[in-house]
């Protein structure tokens, strides 16, 4: 089973595989997330290209998502908007719908590809380890269906321990039934974990939810493995914020910031 089942004209159906942490009636922004950028990337250009006919949707190199409210593991709808067109940048919007109420809001950037020198990327801080008890027997793994539905692998630190982490992670189902995830969309479920991996709070005892999210890529992922390295500050007023750093097999390809709602549960 798919996290996702299409119904047509942008609506979906939620399945168990995208249940969160905080409740089992409400969806991990992983999902959703990568839900968001699977119909942006639906999304052609207006401006023709070089060849006759065709329009073309640029490669994406920013996502901005604001939270409203938890989404239900029910029916959604996804509607996209082409903000801005061009042949070197795009802007495009896209919300999620449940019940008629807008629940998140994003803005999207594509930039076009041309050559560049490349510089300063950093190699991957570990590669992919075998998986290990731990991983398999963490809080992530057994606590509820979108950690049930990924592969996760720590190389630093431990979902079960308070503090910074290094963890590779896959999908271990589909995201839309019918469709093959692609790296974009597996990178854009992974990117909203890393305040949970990170976390520094008694994650029973306290919430640490993020309202809002924004990925920013140089390059596009490849392959089936997003690894993140994450770290959270929390304030003494209410607030933290998540800095994580994301990789590919390859090495570096951009960055993911959370900022958190933090309160008592």
């Amino acid at each position: 089973m798919a996290m996702y089942v299409p119904l047509g004209q942008g609506r979906y159906q939620a399945t168990e595989h995208t249940q969160g942490p905080w409740d089992p009636r409400q969806q991990h922004m992983g999902p959703v997330t990568a839900l968001l950028v699977h119909e942006l990337g639906r999304v052609p250009g207006r401006v023709p290209g070089r060849v006759p006919g065709h329009f073309p949707g640029l490669p994406l190199a920013r996502l901005a998502v604001d939270v409203f409210a938890p989404v239900p593991v029910a029916e959604v709808e996804v509607r996209t908007d082409l903000i801005r067109d061009g042949r070197r940048v795009q802007c495009l919007g896209a919300s999620v719908t449940s019940g008629g109420r807008e629940l998140v809001r994003a803005t999207a950037w594509r930039i076009r590809e041309a050559g560049s020198p490349a510089s300063g990327a950093a190699p991957p801080p570990a590669p992919v380890p075998p998986p290990a008890p731990a991983d398999a027997e963490s809080w992530i793994a057994r606590g509820f269906g979108y950690g049930r539905a990924t592969d996760w692998r720590f190389v630093k630190g431990s979902p079960d321990e308070a503090g910074p982490a290094v963890a590779w992670g896959r999908a271990r189902v589909p995201l839309v039934d019918g469709a093959e995830i692609t790296p974009l969309e597996r990178l854009a479920m992974f990117a909203d974990s890393g305040n949970g991996i990170s976390g520094v709070l008694d994650f029973d005892a306290y919430l640490f939810a993020n309202v809002d999210l924004t990925i920013s890529l140089f390059r596009a992922p490849e392959g089936e493995w997003i690894c993140l390295d994450a770290a959270t500050t929390i304030g003494p007023r209410g607030r933290g914020l998540t800095r994580t750093t994301l990789f590919d097999q390859s090495g570096e390809v951009g960055t993911a910031t959370q900022t958190l709602f933090v309160g008592p549960r």
